[in-house]
Parts: structure tokens; C-alpha cells; sequence
């Protein structure tokens, strides 16, 4: 894990992205939550799943389609989402796209 303390910086710089894979890197695990940078290549995803907390997702890099129960949702850098605990959800890169994963377990 990351020292936020002693590694100020812009999270773009914190992950690189890889061709043909989705790399993570957690940043804070705490039991009450987590924080977890994600790059996505192009046309990679990660397949419906369900989780037990509320995550929020934010996208400070590239495109991204969410879809939660069913329902599409087409992001782009800058932008936020909330995924519902007990929600199905996937991801997908329309283009390469890099995300902040807060999941809240309290």
C-alpha cells in the first residue's frame, strides 16, 4: 500500500496501464473499506458480479460502460457512479480508461 502522506501526486501516475490486461493496485485497506486504482486496455472489463457494500467509481482517465441491474451507463474521465451493494454490475473500457475504486463496508 501507498503512503498518501509520503506519496503525493496525481493518481494517473500511481498506475500504468497494460496492453491486453486490467491492473489494480489497492491503496488503503481498512476494515470498515477500501480504496483500489484499476487500468483498464481497451475493450477489457471485468464480467457481472454482485458485491455485499455500496463502491463508488470514479474515472479520472479515459471511457468507460457500467452497466448496474440491467442499465448502461457510458462514463468518461471525470466523471462518478455509485454501484448499489447487492447490485449486479460489469465494466468494460470503450477505450483504455483508469478508476478509483472506494468500496464502503460500513
Amino acid at each position: 500500500m501507498i503512503n498518501i502522506i509520503e506519496r503525493s501526486g496525481e493518481l494517473i501516475n500511481l498506475i500504468e496501464y497494460q496492453d491486453g490486461s486490467v491492473v489494480s493496485r489497492e491503496i488503503i485497506k481498512k476494515d470498515k473499506g477500501t480504496i483500489t486504482l484499476f487500468a483498464f486496455d481497451r475493450g477489457q472489463g471485468l464480467s457481472e458480479h454482485t458485491a455485499p457494500f455500496d463502491a463508488v467509481v470514479y474515472v479520472f482517465d479515459g471511457k468507460a460502460k457500467i452497466t448496474i441491474a440491467g442499465k448502461e451507463h457510458l462514463l468518461n474521465t471525470g466523471e462518478i457512479i455509485l454501484m448499489p451493494a447487492n447490485k449486479p454490475h460489469a465494466l468494460k473500457a470503450v477505450e483504455r480508461f483508469k478508476m478509483l475504486l472506494v468500496m464502503i463496508r460500513a
